[in-house]
């Protein structure tokens, strides 16, 4: 067990969620531990419509997950709002699985009743009923939101105006960059700007505990108020199949993308259904295909080429980096499609090239190492991808060729099941599915 976690639990007894503020244009959440404040905010430029406080409260308490992990307190106390006995576990269950990966690499084994979760504060209503019409599409900057614009294209109301408007968290420019080359103009994508408390940061650096938060689950709870304020029925996500499997080589159940998995967006939708009847519905279109479905669909929308990013280490500059495993992961997923002067288009060099990528390039692909904590797809559709791309290639490039004989090949069969496979385990509702089949 780690010492450090120890010592901070034993040193910081409770996490206070104190107040939270909605105002024109931003939401300001207090919370606290010991002589440590954190004010994080949320700006955005959308007309507030009636009382979203149930709904602000509750973006705080996915916000609340950030602060929490620095000390783990084996308290958190609630003082702005009312949480029913099934809520609370439902929130134990979301710090409990989204922070698998955080857990994992700080070495700290959680015990059945590692937090216990107090509210105390006044019951808030729930918003009023509004007229609900076309989707709120959160948008990431990579292939998948790509594909979900696209299949989404056509839909419009009855004058022929577009009935859909896109959702960018955070200065994402290549997430602007996808709703515009997607035809959506600035009046149509709602962007909104989510700041971390410096106090945060300047914790971390004197060694408070960091690690990976469940940020889709923060996406979904902002997604939820940013739709009920722009009148939408419906919040669109692009989380596929593949979001469902874990990281660790044995099954442990670690999984980074666990806020984007199958069981998450139920117990989400769960959530949401004790809130309000009458809130947007939220779904991932993209949840019955694979990633080597998905990845087969981008390849028909050249025009996205050099738009869509998805490295975590090159966003603040728009960028591939081409030196870690998501962008290894995308390459290896474009390859089995795409020749490597189109890919040298896109990434700037050829990535099958770079022999230093040899551990990641197994970690992808081999179930016996841990799978890189990035969002990536399974390891059946990495070595898929692989196997298309030496086949299709006449004189493969020196990292495909050396990894050529750890390849598994797979058969008819599985080639057939992993670009046609239809995962059934998904909330789409009845009018969408016919734009998957």
């Amino acid at each position: 067990m780690n010492n450090k976690f120890i010592e901070l639990r034993a040193r910081h007894e409770r996490l206070i969620y104190r107040n939270f503020k909605v105002s024109e244009g931003k939401i300001i959440f207090h919370f606290s531990i010991d002589e440590y404040h954190f004010k994080p905010e949320w700006e955005f430029n959308v007309p507030l419509h009636g009382n979203i406080d149930l709904l602000a409260f509750n973006l705080g308490m996915a916000e609340l997950i950030s602060y929490w992990k620095c000390a783990c307190p084996p308290v958190v106390e609630v003082r702005c709002g009312q949480l029913s006995d099934w809520q609370i576990e439902w929130w134990k269950k979301l710090y409990r699985n989204g922070l698998g990966e955080f857990f994992y690499t700080n070495n700290i084994k959680p015990d059945d009743d590692f937090m216990q979760i107090h509210a105390m504060g006044e019951k808030l209503p729930p918003p009023q009923k509004r007229e609900l019409a076309g989707c709120l599409i959160p948008v990431g900057g990579g292939k998948d939101s790509i594909v979900t614009l696209e299949l989404l294209r056509e839909q419009k109301d009855v004058s022929g105006a577009a009935l859909n408007t896109c959702y960018v968290a955070g200065n994402i420019q290549s997430a602007l960059d996808c709703a515009k080359a997607a035809g959506y103009a600035d009046s149509q994508i709602i962007q909104v700007n989510r700041t971390i408390d410096p106090a945060l940061l300047e914790l971390n650096k004197r060694g408070y505990l960091n690690g990976h938060t469940p940020f889709s689950s923060i996406v979904a709870f902002s997604s939820l108020i940013f739709a009920y304020l722009a009148g939408k029925k419906y919040i669109v996500l692009s989380n596929e199949s593949s979001a469902n499997e874990g990281n660790v080589a044995g099954d442990s159940g670690v999984n980074h993308q666990y806020s984007k998995s199958a069981e998450f967006e139920r117990d989400f939708r769960e959530y949401t259904a004790q809130i309000s009847a009458d809130l947007p519905e939220y779904f991932s279109l993209l949840r019955p295909l694979t990633e080597a479905r998905i990845t087969e669909i981008f390849f028909h929308y050249p025009k996205y080429y050099n738009v869509f990013k998805s490295c975590n280490v090159g966003s603040k500059t728009n960028t591939w980096c081409c030196k870690c495993a998501k962008c290894l992961y995308v390459y290896v997923m474009l390859s089995a499609w795409m020749d490597d002067e189109v890919l040298v288009n896109i990434f700037s060099e050829n990535l099958y090239e770079d022999i230093e990528l040899a551990p990641l390039l197994e970690a992808l692909a081999n179930p016996d190492f841990d799978k890189p904590f990035e969002c990536v797809g399974t390891r059946k559709e990495v070595n898929f991808s692989l196997h298309r791309a030496f086949h299709r290639r006449q004189n493969p490039p020196k990292l495909l060729r050396d990894y050529a004989d750890k390849i598994h090949k797979p058969d008819t069969k599985e080639i057939k099941d992993i670009l046609n496979y239809f995962d059934e385990n998904h909330f789409v509702p009845e009018e969408f599915l016919r734009l998957l089949k």
